[in-house]
């Protein structure tokens, strides 16, 4: 196990720079998810850390060793990608011990190696056959395995359960978080899914355009965003986002451009009068007879939960309900945000007052 420092580190390929200068401390032991939308830089990050790309400026180091110019191969770190990638010729065994072949281990330390690594991943009864004989969920865990053998440092894994179904992806996630408590070796995971980060990570690493737009802990990430960005994207739903601004007058109030008054919790240091977000989530939004009236416009109910997709004013929303309703499309009702759990953003930068 080790740390991993990550240092002003960048990216360009030519004249083109994909990442600019990201700083990120991974402790040892830790399970960190690097999540953004596609293109945000997260792979391309991920494998300047495993060396399957150079860097174009920074340091990385793993451990205390700085590895910006060291082989793949020599970083004592392994790697799940999205495709398996199993050899369809070899069994489970092989495929899992091929790496230690390869370096010349002698046949008894491989064999048990693999016999450790497939009765941690419930691998045992599968160790003869091949490929082509597992199902998705299987296969993944081979690739799993593969890496568990060879005891790294460091854990790199991107996007591993892209190609797995709802159920599955799942029912994975619990087995990595599992695994990662078990072994407590340092873990590097990305993902687009920020659910998955949000139920795997100890850290995550919130990505955009190749920069780091805020690191912290999951919970962290969804009580206090530091900007725009990050509270539309880490949430599920989205956080709903309402243009207008704060006044003043008697209360203070914010403000929609149809006239619509929103309650707020406190008023931002020189934010009156200027133009402002409010942000509140789906779920922490309630029926009130005293609130702000909406139009429905979608009704998708889920069973356990109800999604209302309705309008204020001019602006969509999402609602997000517990109890059962029966509201129809062009009905009018009335809601407000839960005290305390609204964020108001600056109009222009985005950021959070």
């Amino acid at each position: 196990m080790a740390t991993v420092d990550i240092r002003a580190v960048k990216k360009a390929y030519g004249s083109t720079a994909v990442i600019h200068g990201v700083d990120i401390d991974i402790q040892d032991g830790e399970f960190v998810v690097l999540v953004g939308p596609s293109g945000c830089g997260k792979s391309t990050l991920l494998r300047m850390i495993a060396g399957l790309e150079n860097i174009s400026g920074g340091e990385i180091r793993i451990g205390n060793r700085l590895v910006n110019d060291v082989p793949p191969k020599e970083r004592d770190i392994a790697m799940v990608f999205q495709n398996y990638a199993l050899y369809p010729h070899m069994t489970v065994g092989a495929n899992m011990g091929f790496s230690l072949k390869l370096r010349g281990g002698p046949q008894a330390e491989i064999d048990k190696r693999v016999n450790r690594a497939a009765d941690i991943l419930g691998l045992t009864q599968l160790l003869d056959r091949f490929p082509r004989q597992l199902s998705g969920g299987q296969r993944q865990r081979v690739a799993m395995g593969r890496a568990i053998v060879r005891d790294p440092q460091v854990f790199l894994f991107d996007e591993p359960l892209s190609n797995l179904d709802a159920k599955l992806r799942v029912q994975m996630r619990t087995e990595i978080k599992e695994l990662h408590q078990r072994l407590k070796t340092t873990t590097v995971y990305v993902t687009h899914d920020q659910i998955e980060a949000m139920t795997m990570a100890d850290k995550i690493v919130v990505m955009h355009d190749g920069v780091v737009e805020q690191i912290g802990a999951p919970l962290d990430l969804y009580d206090q965003p530091a900007n725009q960005f990050v509270a539309g994207f880490i949430g599920s739903p989205s956080m709903n986002f309402i243009k207008g601004k704060i006044e003043v007058n008697g209360s203070a109030a914010f403000v929609t451009p149809d006239g619509q008054r929103l309650p707020v919790d406190r008023v931002p240091e020189g934010s009156v009068g200027k133009p402002a977000v409010y942000g509140m989530r789906p779920e922490h939004i309630r029926i009130d007879p005293n609130g702000v009236p909406v139009e429905v416009i979608v009704v998708e109910p889920t069973g356990s939960e109800i999604l209302v997709m309705a309008r204020l004013g001019t602006q969509e929303i999402a609602c997000l309900f517990r109890e059962r309703l029966t509201l129809k499309p062009g009905e009018i009702f009335h809601i407000s945000p839960q005290p305390g759990l609204t964020h108001i953003f600056d109009g222009a930068t985005g950021q959070r007052l």
